[in-house]
């Protein structure tokens, strides 16, 4: 029966409250015993019932543009594709007294040193088995307990460094633990995003509400995993599956927010027994690796053969003690569901005490007496009531068991499978907590669970104040996913006075050292060289079509000579004459926004709002622009948005490496567009208008006329956009462009012979400031255009391979 709690006129609380209806068997984060409001929520509806519909709207409103500016993102995976969605903030964060959280966090650190020396166990003495502790079966038919790895110490003396668990409020009011999270736990960066976007939407409030920061605990992990590398040469990297994981907004994010580099399997090689990352100043040793992939995909050679995500060899550095992984290569073993049951147990045979923080009511149902009696009573056994046995069962059980309770138990409880060690386990099905979500304007209960993050540090466990709480969809949803509708909320440790603030850049007493710039690896390289070449590809395409349709629209028709020849060449870079819109123009910036998506760690969240703009702008163009005037114009506003998107690379990307090969890759395309530009309209037969529109094309039409007291002719035309070092738009200062890069590239050294790519780069500029206009006729144009592109080849063979 639900309880409902009175208006009161004079009381803007009671009024804010007065349609939140709780259930009387089930716990609420907002009201306590007896329905009073909480003491830790009261500051909160306070400021929450002062504000009107209107201001509570723009507030919201405020915190979701946040989230989509920044690019959060979750992908939702369809029965066809996965789609990236918007990042589903509930508004109304969770509020936990600073008291509370203090006693669940002495659970939490003891759960962790138990997790710690379980994993070590089942690694090493394997006591717990030997000793009844533990059946067999859970560790020996486990998927994530890695025989390779057996007897294997890891080289920082601890299997588990980064932890999280899954929590929720039992009907006695008390947090269990719904699950433990050791593999490669997900969702930090969401909390963080999370925090930034809730505290947007009450600034005001955020700032007095003695909420504890969460940059503290990031600052001790980082420091942390910088404590164990070898001296300065080695590297820290966060190991991702690459952009289409789920959560890999999150890796890019950390990876950003702490300052490691992200990198992919194909990053990494082994060499002697030393993992090392490819970079573009060579091999470089990469002493602590924080892993977002799963176990049985790091290494081909010795686990999963057919994984393209790992790297081979892995396993034999990690024998040798050369790296650190976060969390070791198999310390996923204790996230089966099955070691719950003995939780207990095993924490007074380890730690000789009891369990401070209980789990979710799980029994062990392996044993063949146990499962013949499962079976012999399934027909009896009821389904899906709150605080009911729900049974789970590896699918070959299910087969088994036969009868009316087959189906059923196989719709059911699918999501209940215990893969990890495949053996029958019940677990009890508990109905969760539930807390304050803002729907159509009102505060509704909804239920929740808790993710709370700890990390090693050199003192011990640090938890997170806060981490983040699923939100079901529904008053009686028990799917609480993203994947199934809920949604994610922050989660605030309110304090009864005031917390300090906290940064990512707290003084650590010891002088200003200013440090050297991180290297490339390769494959980033790659990417952003390829970012600027798309980049550039896509302005010289929508320069040509809005030439093109300028001079259409004045025509009204396209059979003219110059538009049959600007066809001719718009056909070459893809785009037929019989598309109503050029849907070349829309792979170009697909591809942009690949290759950007591999760097998105090196990428600022303005960089990558312009570009997913520009591509947004594309789709909403297709279908609606019209041949002619309505074309032009549409590919003006395109133009200034490429403009845009260059301005702020160029202005706000760190002069460094990853700069200057987005910025080559840019000057390449450029050279070698205007050169096939140049061969086709400044050709001794092309008619009448052609040599305009290439200077109009080339963005050169005022230095033209500054520069030559002559009409225009083929001399002129050739002269400023192929040989002319002051202008940017012309082959030659592109080239030189190049030139100076390089002079900062890895393996340049002037003291040594030239490499292939410096040759190269080197006589194709000679060759073309010995070239008059009269000399680089349409065949040497074509040529040049063929050097060029060779040219990047060799630039690949220098550094991305």
């Amino acid at each position: 029966m639900a309880a409902r709690v009175e208006p009161a006129h004079k009381d803007p609380i009671a009024q804010l409250i007065a349609g939140y209806r709780t259930s009387e068997t089930i716990p609420d984060e907002l009201l306590g015993p007896g329905r009073a409001v909480r003491p830790v929520w009261r500051g909160f509806l306070e400021a929450l019932a002062a504000m009107k519909p209107q201001e509570l709207s723009e507030r919201m409103a405020r915190g979701d543009q946040y989230l989509r500016d920044a690019g959060v993102f979750y992908r939702q995976y369809g029965r066809d594709e996965a789609v990236e969605r918007d990042w589903p903030l509930s508004h109304i964060p969770v509020l936990i007294d600073e008291a509370e959280w203090t006693a669940l966090e002495a659970g939490l650190v003891q759960r962790a040193d138990l997790l710690e020396k379980i994993v070590a166990d089942v690694y090493g003495e394997n006591r717990l088995v030997t000793e009844g502790h533990l059946p067999p079966a859970i560790v020996a038919g486990n998927q994530e307990w890695l025989r390779p790895l057996v007897g294997v110490t890891p080289r920082s003396g601890h299997f588990l460094h980064f932890l999280a668990f899954d929590l929720g409020r039992g009907p006695d009011g008390e947090w269990w633990v719904l699950g433990d999270r050791t593999q490669a736990p997900s969702g930090a960066g969401f909390a963080l995003e999370n925090r930034i976007a809730t505290a947007r939407v009450y600034s005001d409030l955020y700032g007095r509400a003695n909420v504890h920061r969460l940059a503290g605990f990031f600052r001790a992990f980082r420091d942390t995993l910088q404590g164990l590398r070898d001296g300065e040469d080695s590297r820290i990297g966060i190991l991702t599956p690459g952009p289409h994981n789920d959560t890999y907004f999150e890796h890019a994010y950390i990876a950003r927010y702490l300052g490691f580099m992200l990198l992919e399997g194909e990053d990494l090689t082994v060499r002697d027994g030393e993992l090392m990352v490819r970079t573009v100043a060579g091999l470089r040793p990469i002493r602590v690796l924080w892993r977002r992939l799963d176990a049985a995909w790091a290494d081909p050679l010795e686990l999963n053969e057919g994984s393209r995500l790992g790297t081979p060899g892995l396993l034999s550095a990690i024998r040798a003690g050369n790296v650190t992984m976060v969390n070791a290569l198999g310390s996923g073993v204790v996230e089966a569901r099955a070691f719950l049951a003995f939780m207990p147990r095993i924490c007074r045979a380890l730690l000789g005490e009891p369990l401070k923080l209980a789990n979710v009511a799980t029994w062990w149902c392996g044993q063949s007496a146990e499962r013949e009696y499962v079976k012999a009573n399934a027909g009896r056994m009821t389904i899906g009531k709150a605080f009911s046995t729900r049974l789970l069962f590896d699918l070959d059980d299910v087969s088994a068991i036969g009868g009316a309770f087959t189906r059923e138990m196989h719709e059911t409880v699918g999501n209940w499978i215990d893969h990890g060690a495949g053996q029958l386990v019940g677990q009890e099905a508990v109905t969760l907590s539930t807390t304050p979500a803002l729907v159509e304007g009102r505060l509704v209960p909804r239920p929740m669970s808790l993710r709370v993050f700890l990390a090693r540090t050199g003192d011990g466990w640090k938890v997170m104040p806060g981490g983040f709480a699923r939100i079901g969809r529904t008053a009686s949803s028990a799917a609480l996913a993203l994947q199934e509708g809920g949604s994610a909320a922050d989660v605030w440790i309110v304090s009864g006075k005031p917390v300090p603030p906290d940064t990512m850049h707290a003084s650590n007493g010891k002088a200003f050292a200013r440090q050297q710039p991180g290297v490339l690896p390769s494959r980033a390289a790659d990417n952003l060289f390829w970012l600027g070449r798309y980049v550039e590809r896509t302005e010289s395409l929508v320069r040509i079509l809005r030439a093109y349709h300028v001079r259409l629209a004045e025509a009204a028709t396209a059979e003219t000579p110059l538009l049959k020849l600007c066809a001719e060449h718009l056909d070459g870079l893809g785009v037929a004459r019989s598309d109503e819109w050029p849907a070349a123009l829309g792979d170009t910036i697909a591809a942009a926004a690949r290759s950007a998506g591999h760097v998105r760690d090196r990428f600022s969240s303005d960089g990558w709002m312009a570009l997913t703009d520009l591509a947004k702008t594309v789709r909403a163009m297709r279908g609606t622009a019209q041949p002619g005037d309505d074309m032009s114009r549409a590919m003006s506003v395109l133009l200034r948005k490429l403009s845009g998107f260059s301005g702020l690379v160029h202005e706000n990307m760190y002069h460094f490496a990853g700069w200057r090969f987005l910025t080559i890759g840019r000057s390449l395309e450029r050279s070698l567009s205007m050169a096939h530009l140049l061969a086709r309209l400044a050709d001794e037969q092309a008619p009448d208008g052609s040599l305009d529109m290439a200077v109009e094309i080339g963005d050169s039409v005022m230095s033209h006329r500054r520069r030559y007291a002559v009409a225009t002719n083929r001399a002129t035309v050739v002269d400023l956009l192929a040989l002319d070092t002051l202008n940017p738009r012309s082959v030659i200062f592109q080239l030189g462009e190049i030139a100076g890069h390089l002079d900062f590239l890895p393996g340049q050294d002037p003291h040594q012979p030239l490499t292939p790519l410096r040759r190269a780069l080197l006589k194709l500029r000679t060759g073309l400031e010995l070239q008059l206009p009269e000399t680089l006729d349409t065949q040497a144009l074509q040529a040049l255009g063929a050097d060029i592109a060779a040219l990047s080849d060799a630039f690949s063979a220098k550094y991305m391979r």
